[in-house]
This record gives C-alpha cells, structure tokens and sequence, in this order.
C-alpha cells in the first residue's frame, strides 16, 4: 500500500508537468499586475495557442503543480515514517490445554503466579534429576504430589495459594490429572517424564500469565 501511494503522487506531479497545452481556441490566462498596478510582460517563451496555461505569467510554476509535488512529497515521508515504526511483538502463545492468563486475580496476583512458576519449574527439575540416580528416591506419583505439597508449604510458609486462587488451583488440577494422571503408584522412566513435562507446563503456563 504504501508503494502504491508513493506511486500515485509521483504519477500526479507527472501529469501536471506534461499536460499539454491549451487548445488554440481557449485565450490565454489574463496577466497579473505587479504591486503597481501595471500588467506584467507575458513571458519570452510561447506555447501553441498562447502563454503556457501551466505556469503563472511571471514564470513560476501553476498551483496545481505546486500542489501535486506537495502530495508526492507527503507520501513519501509518510512512507518512511510509516516503515521506520517496528511492529508490536506478538504476544506469545499459551501452553496447549492450560492458559492461566487472567485466572491470578487481587492483589497479589503477580506475586502468585510468579511463585507458582518458579515453585513448578524446580519441582519438575528436582524430579527429573531425582530419576537419573542409580536409586531414586521419589518412585510413585503418590511421592511427587506430596512433594509439591511440602515444597508448596515451605515456600509460602503454610499459605494456599489454591485457596487464594481457586481458579487457578482447578485449572492446574483438571491439567495435571490429564497430562500425567491420577495413578499413585510406581512410575517407570515413560510415566516419569509425563509429570516432569507436565510440571514445566504448569510453570511456563503461570510465567506468561505475569507478562
């Protein structure tokens, strides 16, 4: 679009230049009087038909030239100012099946979702790690919803933050029952890294929820 507008003046300042000129039956424009009151000399250079119709009788440029280099010239600089704005970056993309943006209500909204990503994000980190020992500690889903429970009490000193943000707390729920299920029993290296990518979901999922 904006080529096309740059285009379009300079074709009209184009235009105005190669007119051609008047027929021989239309006069020529009347001559202007100078400050005195006496007609100026027509111009040395004659046109057929008369005085060129396209530039004033004291040698410069018609208006309507004038005003279509103007509108060239405005387009142009709109151009450049228009291409030299950057374009807002795009917003990024919610984790597929959980978008916690706008569930963190009240006043500590930011700060509970903050806290939620990075309580998620080392919870997955310490399980992932925890299953590259020769024996793992942690070894049923049971173990790792109850060391998110602990590591939650100990973070917020015993507040809920399920309490506070119950929308969030469901949302997360109705996520993690999906993504790594509701078994509480052994889990092998497969059913292991289901709760560690569905832990780091949850954690990226809150992250974007404070931007």
């Amino acid at each position: 679009m904006t080529t096309a507008l740059i285009l379009a003046g300079l074709a009209a300042a184009y235009l105005m230049w190669t007119r051609p000129a008047a027929p021989a039956s239309l006069p020529p424009l009347s001559p202007i009087a100078d400050p005195v009151g006496r007609p100026l000399p027509p111009p040395n250079v004659r046109f057929r038909g008369g005085e060129d119709p396209y530039r004033q009788p004291n040698g410069g440029p018609h208006p309507l030239t004038l005003l279509a280099i103007l509108a060239a010239g405005a387009m142009v600089a709109f151009a450049i100012r228009e291409n030299g704005t950057p374009a807002p970056a795009p917003a990024p993309a919610p984790v597929v099946g959980l978008d916690l943006r706008g569930r963190f209500v009240g006043p500590d909204a930011a700060v509970d979702a903050a806290t939620t990503a990075a309580l998620l994000e080392e919870l997955a980190g310490q399980i992932e790690w925890d299953g590259s020992q020769a024996e793992p500690r942690l070894k049923t889903g049971a173990a790792f919803d109850d060391l998110r429970r602990a590591a939650r009490e100990l973070r917020t000193r015993g507040v809920s933050l399920g309490a506070r943000q119950p929308a969030v707390r469901d949302a997360i729920k109705t996520f993690l029952d999906s993504e790594a299920g509701t078994e509480g029993g052994p889990v092998d290296a497969a059913a292991r890294a289901k709760w560690v990518k569905a832990y780091r979901a949850v954690a990226q999922a809150a992250a974007e929820a404070t931007r």
